[in-house]
């Protein structure tokens, strides 16, 4: 299905009803750096990459993620991390160590949050019971390590909308109404300093501008959209959100052609989506308000064995110069340049010292770090 959209109407009406959307508070803007590199720390798990300690992460991330927490099961809310066992982990730190090394990054100026999912943690809060059991566990781990809070990593089919469910601003599915509760819980009891971060994939998110959900008649894929009602909700609370612009298929930009992701095109339509605000579904009305620059960042593979979709750093260079300063634009137009978008994000850290830290390398040459 393709929607169709007089796309100068559209731009009009999403900025009368984004003016003043996206603001988050002058305590959680202060806590970041101006503009911010984000990356996922494998703390739980060995593969390819090699396991970093987090004495060892380079003073270039700002946000550290500890990949991952997971659930018990996916439908219990009961989440647990724990660090690499020493057989898959040979040069794991003790928890003491670990612990102390997360003190050293705060003191530093960087945050250390808990990224719970991944592609094997599904959850699906469907209960109270299991709402509050996350949030008590997610407290447990952020108390027990000293965190400065959170990153929803869902992936799969963690996220659904169930059939009706069709207006993001006013969600019914209990999986999505009671993670938002939850979050909720988790900033009112952490208070304003709590960092809180997204890392949802293009399928939950930008393709939302061409199918919410099951449809009105049904048959789409439900979980089309479905990080829209929590990103919405919580946005006031949002600290950066930064989707994955890897593993993706091709996505429909706001100028209703395909972007496929690896290249400089791809990341400034699905930012300029972000930014500029779109329908949903094509429904003008029912769009999805811009989101502050701040909140945002661009999530990519540290590497070419880090994920699907890597982009060359003179692509990624390019990306944030037509996002930040209208040049290099190449094919797509955005419709503004956001001096203020607040970064990168990788996957991951692991990668990227394995790929001899090209990534980190390339943020610092472009913002002076």
């Amino acid at each position: 299905m393709c929607v169709s959209v007089a796309t100068a109407g559209l731009l009009a009406t999403v900025s009368a009803t984004t003016a003043d959307a996206g603001t988050t508070s002058a305590t959680a803007k202060a806590a970041l750096p101006e503009h911010a590199l984000v990356g996922y720390l494998h703390s739980s798990f060995a593969n390819g990459s090699g396991y970093t300690r987090m004495a060892d992460v380079p003073d270039s991330w700002d946000i550290i993620d500890l990949a991952f927490g997971e659930p018990t099961s996916t439908t219990s809310g009961d989440i647990r991390f724990s660090l690499c066992p020493q057989t898959e982990c040979p040069n794991v730190e003790s928890e003491d160590e670990f612990k102390a090394a997360i003190k050293a990054k705060q003191a530093a100026g960087k945050k250390v949050l808990i990224s719970i999912g991944g592609q094997n943690g599904q959850v699906q809060l469907t209960t109270t019971a299991a709402r509050d059991k996350f949030v008590e566990s997610v407290g447990a781990i952020i108390d027990k390590y000293g965190l400065d809070g959170l990153d929803i990593d869902f992936e799969g089919h963690s996220l659904s909308l169930d059939d009706g469910d069709t207006d993001f601003k006013n969600p019914k599915t209990p999986a999505i109404v009671n993670l938002i509760s939850a979050v909720k819980s988790l900033k009112a009891k952490y208070g304003s300093d709590f960092t809180l971060t997204m890392a949802p994939e293009t399928f939950f998110v930008q393709l939302g501008y061409q199918f919410y959900g099951a449809g009105p008649s049904g048959g789409q894929d439900p979980r089309a959209g479905a990080y829209l009602p929590v990103i919405h909700a919580l946005r006031d609370d949002l600290t950066l959100l930064h989707v994955q612009d890897y593993n993706s298929g091709p996505i429909m930009g706001l100028d209703n052609q395909s972007h496929t992701m690896g290249s400089a095109d791809f990341h400034i339509a699905m930012t300029d989506m972000l930014l500029t605000g779109f329908p949903v579904a094509g429904d003008t009305n029912n769009v999805f308000p811009a989101l502050d620059p701040s909140q945002v960042a661009i999530g990519l593979p540290a590497s070419p064995t880090a994920g699907n979709g890597h982009t060359q750093p003179s692509e990624v260079t390019k990306s944030l110069n037509c996002l930040t300063k209208k040049t290099d634009c190449g094919g797509y137009q955005p419709h503004g340049s956001w001096p203020a978008l607040r970064g990168l994000m990788a996957w991951s850290i692991n990668w990227d010292s394995f790929n001899g830290g090209e990534f980190a390398k390339n943020f610092d040459a472009y913002y002076g770090g």
